[in-house]
């Protein structure tokens, strides 16, 4: 489980430098407009959740032309970066909201565009209950997020040196499409990616990590601090996996699009239509 206020701080703080070392947001972010360039869809509102800094902006602009775009983010300065990139002519609205709690109505929304939000979310269910609400029936809920490999360098190491928390888990794809069917979400189609990062040295891969806000934000984490020489030892042990004097970080990709179903009935109010109940004739 992940700690909220811990996540929107991380964020906060990571927004000003973010765009330096996106490099994994901008490789998903292409890896699904690519997926969604096949799909036939018209869109009047499209929700750019979980959007940072608003690098998607112009990108669905211009696959989804005359549409309103709407960047949504938990992070305020994340917001603020990406008012800073927004054209007078541009259609885009700005809204400070969590993913589990979106404030548009039922059925208001085409495209819901989310490009590695889900990570930081400790129940994807939730989210994926509050997608289905606000999709129009037919629109689409396209995603990026990572799979269970994913950090297996860093989690290795740690382990090494304690048996606190440090990495968080992720949902493998057959879950998440689960997950999606189970919210009322209709025909989803996953599919998964590998990306291999090599960096010079172990800081240069600890300092992107922390210039995109992603450090431990568990709820469950020591409170203790770490101390310097666990510390070490867990670069030692993380050093010690790399080669040719470089350091591999491993991240598994998966990608997902599905369907708006519409309203979803609720068992205990199940209704039926009187006009087709057949008369019974004696």
């Amino acid at each position: 489980m992940l700690n909220p206020e811990h996540v929107r701080r991380r964020f906060d703080r990571a927004a000003s430098q973010f765009d330096d070392a996106d490099f994994v947001h901008a490789t998903t972010r292409q890896g699904l407009l690519a997926r969604l360039e096949p799909l036939l869809t018209e869109a009047k509102m499209v929700v750019d959740l979980g959007s940072a800094t608003g690098s998607a902006n112009r990108l669905l602009r211009k696959r989804f032309k005359g549409a309103r775009i709407i960047s949504v983010d938990f992070a305020h300065q994340m917001l603020e970066q990406a008012r800073g990139k927004k054209s007078w002519l541009s259609k885009t609205a700005f809204v400070q909201a969590r993913a589990e709690a979106l404030p548009f109505a039922n059925e208001s929304i085409d495209v819901i565009f989310s490009n590695q939000l889900l990570p930081w979310i400790s129940s994807p269910a939730t989210v994926f209950s509050e997608v289905a609400r606000v999709l129009r029936k037919g629109g689409v809920f396209a995603f990026a997020t990572l799979g269970p490999d994913s950090f297996r360098e860093i989690r290795r190491a740690w382990g090494q040196v304690d048996d606190n928390p440090h990495v968080n888990s992720f949902p493998d794809m057959h879950d998440l499409g689960d997950g999606l069917v189970s919210a009322g979400l209709r025909d989803p189609v996953l599919d998964v990616d590998r990306l291999r990062i090599d960096y010079r040295n172990v800081d240069r891969l600890l300092a992107d990590l922390t210039a995109c806000g992603a450090r431990n934000a568990l709820a469950n984490r020591s409170n203790a601090l770490t101390g310097r020489r666990r510390y070490a030892a867990m670069l030692h042990a993380l050093a010690d996996t790399a080669s040719d004097e470089s350091t591999a970080l491993d991240l598994e990709l998966v990608y997902g699009h599905c369907w708006g179903a519409g309203p979803k009935m609720d068992p205990a109010n199940y209704r039926i239509d009187a006009s087709r109940i057949p008369l019974r004739r004696n």
